[in-house]
């Protein structure tokens, strides 16, 4: 009994305690100036200006040392490590502050004494920028790709935490599970270090304000794929046909798209979208048949679905994620997928072309859908077919893809094609294609990148610096100058040696005599390879490509012939000059007598 009386008064001496503490913490409100009607997190952009002020009000005295206001940006993530025992199951946990930003607070701004007095309530403005892109300081670790650097350092969206993905009405669902969370804040902490300095700083109080980050994301280039079944998509697919069972092969079928452009978020103040975002695929479809009467199949439906995934790890990624199914049995590394209908339609009303494979085609005209396929036919038939992709907007948010150091948000279409079967004793088959998509998003028009005045000065300073340097007005050197001498007064000009005839333009071959011929002398210039030379024939026409041999043991009557445009003149073809350009190519002069 008197263990039990014992307890309830140390219990009661601990929560008198805990209101006496309570009661003597300072309130701290922090209020953004910027008033977003509808949201009940505010939502910022690339470049946009977060600006408000910190009031703090203490109830009795306070000493304090600093008072700390930051923009910061952390992700967390965790991974569950599963192990056939129970007992040796545990969780890694990992954490990163990217963006730290502070708001400098002069000491002739601080109460004096370094006091919170009583029923005072303090005032301090803040202003922050959204930056464009993270220092390098925040991602140190090894890489494998050197493109990693600049993905890891572009600032990643705000996920996983359900409050930040709130309309205000109604929660938002932005497909992120619970062990990757990227989170924004204003931060406020005020502090106190120990007796005389010593000791380690204590917080007295830490107060936070969640903020919605959704940064610009340019469109990046199409995806490198190596064509191996490492790869995580597939954009061709190919498969034989049967006419049924113990029938034979009715042809090769072959279904191949590209990467589509992204779907570009809106700039919107809003968490939800208000105008339909959308892209288009392409689908070119060819046919093989293995007998030349044979049609291409019926069919049937298309069925398009978005795969959401994130990759999240409690060590730096090295590399962007791939192959993501290893990660089902990575201590230290996971995937969440979630898979979204889009669209189920059908596409047997598609229209076949048929083409010839003995047809001479002009380079510049390709064929819509044309695919190559080896073939023992003369005949094949193409088909294409678009495919709109537009984004749900019924209770869910979408990110743009990011690539962090922990946590990584990467889309995917998947396409699949059904086709019907040639007889009811064969399955129909189904093309099934998987197709990296991304999701970018714009900034705010409006927004412009902030130069304080320090940095205008030095701008100025260095732009007045460049305008009164010395600048040289002596003259060029021989060496800088093209085929010309200087003359300076009171000097003889300035002797430059000729170019050899080799570097020259235009050395004139005599046919007679195989030698070169220019300005009246003699230079011994080897002509170019014919093989790389291109011979052009008078009045524009093109001749048939021979070699110089060919030229040389050409008779007079011949080439009286192939210059028509002299002998009609009355003169008489004594012989042929054959120049090269500094293009490689050969020109046929005619001597008239």
């Amino acid at each position: 009994m008197e263990s039990l009386m014992t307890m309830r008064s140390s219990d009661t001496r601990r929560s008198s305690l805990v209101g006496l503490t309570m009661k003597t913490k300072p309130t701290i409100d922090i209020t953004l100036n910027d008033v977003q009607e509808g949201n009940l997190v505010p939502l910022y952009t690339t470049l946009d200006k977060i600006e408000g002020s910190v009031s703090i009000s203490a109830p009795v005295d306070l000493n304090f040392d600093d008072i700390h206001i930051t923009f910061q940006g952390a992700s967390r993530t965790y991974v569950e490590r599963v192990a056939t025992t129970a007992s040796i199951n545990a969780r890694s946990n990992a954490y990163h502050n990217f963006l730290r930003l502070s708001q400098p607070i002069k000491g002739t701004d601080l109460p004096g004494g370094r006091i919170l007095k009583a029923g005072q309530t303090y005032k301090f403005p803040f202003t922050f920028v959204v930056p464009e892109k993270l220092l390098p300081q925040s991602c140190t670790h090894g890489r494998d790709n050197e493109r990693v650097l600049d993905a890891h350092l572009q600032l990643p969206s705000s996920l996983g935490d359900p409050i930040m993905a709130s309309d205000g009405k109604a929660l938002l669902d932005d497909l992120a599970p619970a062990m990757a969370v990227i989170s924004y804040a204003i931060r406020v902490i005020i502090m106190r270090r120990g007796q005389e300095g010593r000791g380690k700083p204590s917080v007295l109080i830490d107060s936070v304000k969640k903020l919605r980050i959704i940064p610009a994301v340019h469109e990046a280039p199409p995806m490198p794929l190596s064509g191996t079944s490492d790869d995580d998509y597939t954009l061709r697919k190919e498969k034989e046909l049967k006419k049924g069972l113990f029938k034979g092969k009715l042809g090769k079928l072959t279904v191949e798209t590209t990467q589509p452009s992204s779907l570009r978020l809106p700039f919107t103040r809003s968490n939800t979208l208000t105008c339909p975002v959308t892209t288009m695929a392409i689908v070119n479809i060819r046919f093989d048949p293995f007998e030349e009467l044979t049609k291409p199949p019926r069919l049937g439906n298309l069925v398009t679905k978005l795969k959401v995934s994130t990759v999240f790890a409690t060590t730096a990624l090295r590399d962007f994620p791939c192959r993501a199914n290893s990660y089902a049995y990575d201590s230290q590394r996971g995937v969440f997928v979630e898979s979204l209908n889009l669209s189920s339609r059908s596409v047997e009303s598609a229209q076949w072309t048929q083409h010839n494979t003995l047809e001479r085609h002009d380079s510049a005209i390709s064929i819509p859908g044309e695919l190559p396929c080896p073939s023992a036919s003369k005949t094949f038939w193409t088909s294409q077919i678009l495919v709109p992709i537009n984004l749900p907007t019924n209770s869910k948010t979408f990110v743009p893809t990011f690539h962090s150091c922990l946590v990584s948000r990467v889309y995917s279409l998947d396409l699949n094609l059904g086709v019907h079967a040639a007889a009811a004793s064969v399955s129909s088959p189904t093309m099934h294609l998987k197709i990296p998509l991304q999701i970018s998003a714009e900034g705010n028009p409006d927004a412009r990148p902030t130069i304080s005045e320090e940095e205008m000065q030095a701008i100025a300073a260095r732009s007045v610096d460049a305008e009164l340097a010395p600048r040289s007005v002596a003259p060029p050197s021989p060496e800088y100058t093209e085929h010309a001498d200087i003359a300076r007064s009171g000097s003889t000009a300035s002797s430059i040696t000729p170019m050899s005839p080799e570097y020259t333009e235009h050395p004139m071959l005599d046919l007679r005599t195989g030698s070169m011929a220019r300005q009246g002398s003699l230079a011994a210039v080897m002509p170019p390879v014919p093989e790389y030379s291109e011979h052009v024939g008078v009045m524009g026409e093109m001749m048939r490509p021979t070699r110089r041999s060919d030229i040389e043991d050409r008779s007079s009557s011949e080439l009286d012939s192939a210059l028509p445009g002299y002998s009609a003149l009355g003169g008489r073809t004594a012989g042929v000059r054959v120049s090269w350009d500094r293009h490689t190519s050969m020109r046929l002069e005619a001597m008239r007598v």
